[in-house]
């Protein structure tokens, strides 16, 4: 038993973070189907989830025992109407672009039961835009992951207003029960919180570099070494409140006029963009990336996001 009337779960989008929703739960102990467009790609999707898990065993996080069945137990399709046919929730986590994820939920809403919550992991587009797309907007709603989300447990359920109160709460219990760290974005906004939040740092991030203050890498390591350490803590508010309401006041009345305020991407990122420097997909970015580097961050990344749920528990 799970402890909520959610019983059968399916995730549309076996991708970066689709196949990590499916895991998560699969290991709160849900019945669930993970549905992508081929089987080239859902095998690579058990693959990545027998990775994630067997990180969790090695940190210790959950009994080994309790993982080694949960990639058999999830059923993979290419068939999205048997991977939907029996749902009580759809997370649909394919690609962002928002006329694909519109015909997605046109046809989820032929194909799952009436009473069906369905949610999307978009990290841009409303609530609202996709339930024009259905005959329930009342059932359907946003819920944003941040990867990777099974060491990540903040959840944003992005509700327009149109969406039930009840499923609202049913989503927030839901993620409670599984030990996730919802919060419910009341209103509309683009980006929701966390990645207006995400987008205005890295503006002045890449602001400084362009105007010659600093380097990336001096950049990196004042976030990482200085207030990121109180961040992996407490909020910006609970922050402000110990620095003193003054002291942020004082300082932000001088520090606000020269921040930069444009409304289109820096030329910095433009530049790396147009020049196919993409990150690690592409090897280049900001940083040179060897696929040594690659895996020794991610891992390191890893550790640290471990650690901190262990410090916690």
């Amino acid at each position: 038993m799970t402890g909520t009337d959610i019983q059968r779960v399916s995730v549309v989008g076996a991708g970066l973070l689709g196949h990590g929703i499916a895991q998560e739960f699969a290991v709160a102990g849900f019945e669930v189907t993970l549905n992508d467009l081929s089987d080239e790609i859902l095998d690579k999707a058990k693959d990545s989830i027998r990775a994630n898990l067997s990180t969790l065993s090695r940190s210790g996080l959950v009994d080994a025992l309790d993982l080694e069945k949960i990639p058999d137990n999830i059923v993979y399709t290419s068939s999205l109407h048997s991977a939907v046919s029996q749902a009580d929730l759809v997370v649909e986590a394919i690609s962002e672009n928002l006329e694909l994820k519109q015909k997605m939920f046109y046809e989820l809403d032929k194909l799952t039961p009436r009473h069906s919550i369905l949610a999307s992991n978009s990290s841009t587009f409303m609530p609202s835009s996709l339930a024009s797309h259905t005959t329930r907007p009342g059932n359907v709603l946003v819920c944003h992951y941040f990867n990777p989300p099974y060491l990540i447990p903040l959840v944003e359920i992005v509700r327009h207003k149109g969406t039930e109160e009840e499923v609202v709460d049913k989503m927030h219990a839901l993620y409670r029960y599984m030990g996730k760290e919802p919060v419910v974005v009341k209103k509309e906004a683009l980006g929701f919180i966390g990645n207006r939040l995400q987008a205005a740092l890295f503006r002045e991030c890449l602001s400084l570099v362009d105007k010659g203050v600093a380097s990336a890498e001096d950049v990196d390591s004042v976030v990482r070494n200085g207030f990121g350490r109180r961040l992996s803590k407490e909020g910006p508010f609970t922050i402000a409140d110990i620095a003193g309401l003054d002291v942020y006041s004082a300082l932000m009345s001088y520090i606000l006029p020269d921040l930069d305020n444009s409304i289109v991407p820096n030329r910095l990122l433009s530049t790396e963009v147009n020049s196919g420097h993409l990150g690690l997909k592409t090897g280049q970015g900001f940083y040179e990336w060897s696929p040594d580097i690659v895996s020794e961050v991610r891992e390191g990344l890893a550790s640290v996001l471990i650690d901190i749920q262990k410090r916690e528990l």
